[in-house]
């Protein structure tokens, strides 16, 4: 019988026993990538043995649930550190279950002894009272987090109760189509080295929901903030959430918001003098939005609705302007909104097509998180 939480664990041979099988588990060639996909109603946990000599590991728990595994939560991580110090794995991705708070927990204990450095949830509900956190933190030294659909029982305290699992110096922290984005600002720990924020994919955030998800002086080290299709209106909106919360991060993504002009009577805002980079692509714009910063470097309005060329006037100084898609450039290649109905595939339609990329990936490696 399996005695601990073998699928969270990577199933280490000494903690579960049983017979290895091919399915439903698949590793490439080159024991880079396992991925394992557990529909069974009653699956065969152990086939996750399989990836323990894997780099890139992707776990999916068919939607089960995953109390069964309590009765091994309380397991000593350190009588089997050597082994989990000698797995290969960098970046995991555990997704689509019910997972006991509880558990959670003793999964980030156990990673700790790994050198994992990426670390995805996805589509998980975490059930369950939150269990007190470590003494001390001796959860993994991740560099990027990233959750995506992940329901807590916790409420607005689950971002602070996660954290303080892990240890310090995450770098990079993407939280989409969450069911709360209101934190228990009072009670959660600063960010120190955080460089990239992105709540992409949130689009019923706004920049009222955007006010309460950026805590006052939470973020002392924000590079990059990424809202793509985050439900805003106007870039003004996003400055003064940003000016409310302390944060000043030199790039900014606004792109895939149906954005407008600034609403009348709107307070005036003073953008932070380290942006200066501003994407407001696919952004659905008529016209430039006033109020932006007055000096950029970059500054992004491909694929919206330009029917003639922005006046200097209403432009920023910038330094690189992209406006390519817009109809004022290009009559016959306006932006399809739905290029499976209208057959054409324009460049603006193709790149919207593809928006599931994000720009988290760009945002990384202008950090100098991935290569």
């Amino acid at each position: 019988m399996v005695r601990a939480p073998c699928l969270l664990l990577l199933l280490l041979p000494t903690l579960c026993i049983s017979e290895v099988e091919l399915e439903p588990c698949e590793v490439d060639d080159e024991d880079f990538r396992c991925f394992c996909n557990f529909t069974d109603p009653q699956p065969e946990w152990s086939n996750a043995y399989q990836c323990v000599s894997a780099i890139e590991v992707e776990i999916h728990g068919g939607g089960h649930n995953l109390e069964q595994f309590l009765k091994g939560a309380d397991t000593d991580p350190k009588q089997y550190a050597d082994v989990l110090k000698a797995l290969r794995l960098r970046r995991l991705t555990v997704a689509s279950a019910q997972v006991p708070a509880v558990l959670v927990a003793a999964f980030l204990r156990a990673l700790a002894y790994s050198r994992i450095k990426e670390l995805t949830l996805q589509d998980l509900e975490v059930t369950g009272g939150t269990p007190p956190p470590f003494l001390e933190a001796t959860g993994p030294a991740l560099s990027i987090l990233t959750l995506r659909n992940v329901s807590w029982t916790a409420g607005g305290a689950w971002l602070t109760e996660l954290q303080r699992w892990l240890k310090p110096g995450l770098k990079v922290l993407n939280i989409a189509q969450a069911h709360s984005l209101a934190f228990s600002c009072a009670h959660l720990p600063t960010f120190l080295a955080l460089t990239t924020l992105d709540l992409s994919d949130n689009p019923r955030l706004g920049e009222h929901g955007l006010t309460a998800a950026l805590c006052q002086h939470k973020f002392p080290a924000l590079q990059a903030l990424v809202l793509r299709n985050a439900g805003i209106q106007t870039p003004n909106g996003v400055c003064l959430a940003m000016v409310r919360a302390g944060v000043q991060p030199q790039r900014l993504d606004l792109s895939h918001n149906s954005l407008r002009a600034t609403a009348p009577g709107a307070p005036v805002c003073v953008w932070p003098r380290t942006l200066n980079s501003l994407n407001l692509s696919f952004a659905r714009l008529e016209q430039v939005p006033k109020g932006l910063p007055a000096r950029l470097s970059e500054l992004d309005l491909r694929c919206n609705r330009l029917n003639k060329e922005p006046r200097p006037e209403e432009l920023p100084m910038v330094s690189n302007l992209t406006l390519d898609g817009n109809p004022f450039l290009d009559p016959e290649d306006l932006y399809q909104e739905d290029p499976m109905k209208s057959g054409v595939v324009s460049a603006c339609a193709h790149s919207a097509l593809a928006v599931g990329m994000s720009g988290t990936l760009a945002v990384l490696q202008s950090v100098g998180v991935v290569a």
